[in-house]
Order: structure tokens, then C-alpha cells, then sequence
């Protein structure tokens, strides 16, 4: 879908609009008649170019935008396909594609009727976000450049550009005594780790069917069986009270990126959740809410932490929680200290600047901190692989 957007003047238009009129004043004031002349010229070339852009090439325009979900770093590309579907040759076109506010301008050259033109160009995604490209710009101008007509055509797009990720190991658990592992009535269904009995409904595999129980009770019973419980990661990033001097809460959103790419790794059920309320169950959506996270000092920050964890330890038992914040205070140490004992493991990530005092470390937390992700990923590995 195309529809018209602007027509205005180049700096060339503007430059003989200007002319025109200084012209054709000059010439009435001084009475010079051959100025006069030279100012409707000029007026009658801007008019000529006016009724030359009358002339709309008929376009069709297929915008195609790859990869959609990309990483701080990597590359996206966009492609264009340009085809002529008018009975006449269309002029060279300019192309302008925006995203977080760049402009990429990528030039179409002229096109016979029924002709074709691909077209890529690389896309600025240096930055973590989430963006909405608007559709497609399409410019065209008279042969003199004096003015110069521009079309929007397709859709919006969206883009998602993840933070930088960096390897970390994970904190390994030991197994359940059982060697189906514990299991809870609200575990997933389809595993194989016998739970309980209960009544056959249609459906039920007919192999599961217990038939001692069945023959005792008179009803048809089977076997229900589960996914055994497992380790499960809760990452809560700070995005409230703590303090991310310059470029640090972009590093600390690096890092929780970092552990929720690592639980995915070691296959754990994950958990993100943030001080902001916001909170994800899977590694691609919990990257997709980090894209476009963002810090608001006016939050409560992890004086909130105690609300955000009860539902997860009160529902699941296992879970290893990691806590990604700037500097912390005295009043969160003792928090941390009194949460340990709920979870398998606690593990506290601090972005903290190179100058700053070493932050205290809570008894039991395995607590890293680091003034970059670079640096934390490095000072964990260390200290969990040695």
C-alpha cells in the first residue's frame, strides 16, 4: 500500500523559489523589466518541475528485513524489491529507511516498465532496543532536482535488538534422592515420573491404565504421571533504586541477559522477573523484554524483592535465584541474608564503578562485582569453574 506523504522543495528549489522572488521584486522596484522576466523563468521552471512530478511512477515496493531478533553487534540487513508495474520508465528513486531515529538512504536507479530492481543495505543496530520501523520512504525529483515528491509504502516492521550476551557457566546441583525426581501435583503433564492415582479420562493412554487399582475400586484408574521437578533459575534484575552510573545498567541488563541465555543452556526452567513488575518464563521472550527494558530510579528497586520471590518459592520447590543490581546498601545485604535459606542457591551480580569501595558481601550469596559484563563474565567463570 502506497500513499502520498510530502512535496516540497530541495535546497536547489528553494535556492530558485528565493531567486524568483528577489527578481521579480528587484524588477518592479527599479522598473527593469528584463529582471522581471528573468524571475517568471525561473517561477516557470519550479512550475514545469511541479507538473513533471504530476507523474507518479506506478511502484510496488516488498521490504523484507533479516534477521528480525538480533544481538548488540551482530548485523541485519535490508532488502528492497523494486518493481515497475507503470507503462512508462520510472526515474531514480531514493530510498530512506529509518530505525531509532538513523536514516539509511539507499538509491533505486531508473527502472523500464515491467522492470526489477533488490536493493540491500545494511541497518544500524549497534544499540539495544526495541524498534518500530515505519514503512518505507520512496523520493523522487524532477530532472533538475528542483523539487522533490516522497511516498510511504508498506507496513511497519518491528525489530528487536537483544543485549550482548557473554558465556557463563552455571552453579551445578546435585540429583533427587528419587531416581524419577520430586514431584508436585501442578508439574507438567506427559513426563515419566509416576505422581498418583486417579480416575481414567478419555484420552488417557490405555497403557497407563492400573489395573490392580481397577479390579479394588471398581473404577477405571490410571497412573498419573508428570515431568519431575528440577531446578529451576530466577533472575531478577534491578531496574528501580539502585545506582547505574554512566553506561552500568546497560551492562547489568547484558548480564542478566547473560544468565538467561545460560539457563537455557544447561536446560533449567527459567524465571526473569524484574523490580519493575515486568516478568518472563522462557529465554526468547525474557531476551525480548530485556531489549527494551529501562531503568526508572523512581521504582522501589529490591526493597521489592521479598513480594517478587514468594510466589516462586511458595509454588516451586528448587530454585536457584540470581540477583543482578548496582551498588548495594545495608538494608539489602540483610534482606539477601535473610532470603538464602529459601533457595538452593543465591547469587548476587553488582555493576559497580572501578573507583568505587568494594560492596559488602552477604554471608552465604555468592556474590561478583564488576564495573562491565566483560568483567563480571570473566571474575564469574573464574569463580564457579575453579
Amino acid at each position: 500500500m502506497s500513499r502520498l506523504t510530502s512535496t516540497g522543495l530541495t535546497t536547489t528549489g528553494a535556492w530558485m523559489a528565493a531567486t524568483a522572488v528577489c527578481l521579480v521584486a528587484l524588477g518592479v522596484w527599479a522598473d527593469y523589466p528584463e529582471l522581471v522576466t528573468l524571475g517568471l523563468a525561473a517561477a516557470g521552471t519550479l512550475l514545469i518541475a511541479a507538473l513533471w512530478l504530476l507523474a507518479t511512477p506506478k511502484l510496488t515496493v516488498v521490504r523484507e528485513i533479516r534477521p528480525r531478533r538480533v544481538f548488540e553487534g551482530d548485523a541485519a540487513h535490508g532488502t528492497l524489491t523494486v518493481t515497475n508495474v507503470g507503462r512508462r520508465r520510472s526515474p531514480p528513486l531514493v530510498v530512506t529507511e529509518t530505525l531509532g531515529g538513523d536514516r539509511t538512504t539507499v538509491s533505486v536507479p531508473a527502472l523500464a516498465a515491467g522492470g526489477e530492481c533488490t536493493v540491500g543495505y545494511p541497518l544500524p543496530v549497534s544499540r539495544r532496543g526495541r524498534y518500530v520501523i515505519p514503512p518505507v520512504r520512496l523520493g523522487h525529483s524532477d530532472p533538475l532536482r528542483l523539487l522533490q515528491r516522497g511516498r510511504a509504502t508498506g507496513g511497519e516492521l518491528v525489530v528487536h535488538v537483544y543485549p550482548r550476551v557473554h558465556h557463563l557457566a552455571m552453579i551445578t546441583f546435585g540429583g533427587s534422592q528419587d531416581a524419577e525426581g520430586h514431584t508436585t501435583s501442578n508439574a507438567p503433564l506427559g513426563g515419566a515420573a509416576f505422581h498418583s492415582l486417579r480416575e481414567y479420562v478419555p484420552g488417557d493412554d490405555w497403557r497407563r491404565i492400573h489395573w490392580g487399582a481397577t479390579a479394588r475400586t471398581g473404577t477405571v484408574m490410571a497412573r498419573h504421571v508428570v515431568v519431575p521437578d528440577e531446578p529451576r533459575q530466577l533472575v531478577v534484575l534491578d531496574t528501580g533504586s539502585a545506582t547505574y552510573p554512566g553506561t552500568l545498567f546497560e551492562d547489568a541488563v547484558r548480564v542478566a541477559a547473560s544468565f538467561c541465555v545460560a539457563a537455557e543452556r544447561a536446560s533449567m526452567p527459567l524465571h526473569l522477573k524484574t523490580t519493575g513488575g515486568a516478568e518472563r518464563e522462557s529465554s526468547g521472550t525474557a531476551l525480548e523484554l530485556l531489549s527494551s527494558v529501562r531503568h526508572d530510579s523512581a521504582e522501589r528497586g529490591l526493597a521489592a524483592l521479598s513480594e517478587l520471590v514468594r510466589d516462586v518459592v511458595t509454588d516451586t520447590q528448587g530454585v536457584a535465584l540470581v540477583v543482578v543490581t548496582g551498588r548495594t546498601d545495608a538494608e539489602a545485604t540483610r534482606l539477601l541474608m535473610s532470603l538464602r535459606p529459601r533457595f538452593l542457591s543465591l547469587s548476587l551480580a553488582q555493576l559497580v564503578t572501578p573507583d568505587a569501595v568494594a560492596p559488602a558481601r552477604p554471608r552465604g550469596v555468592l556474590a561478583v562485582s564488576a564495573a562491565s559484563s566483560d568483567m563480571f563474565a570473566t571474575s564469574w567463570n573464574r569463580l564457579v569453574l575453579r
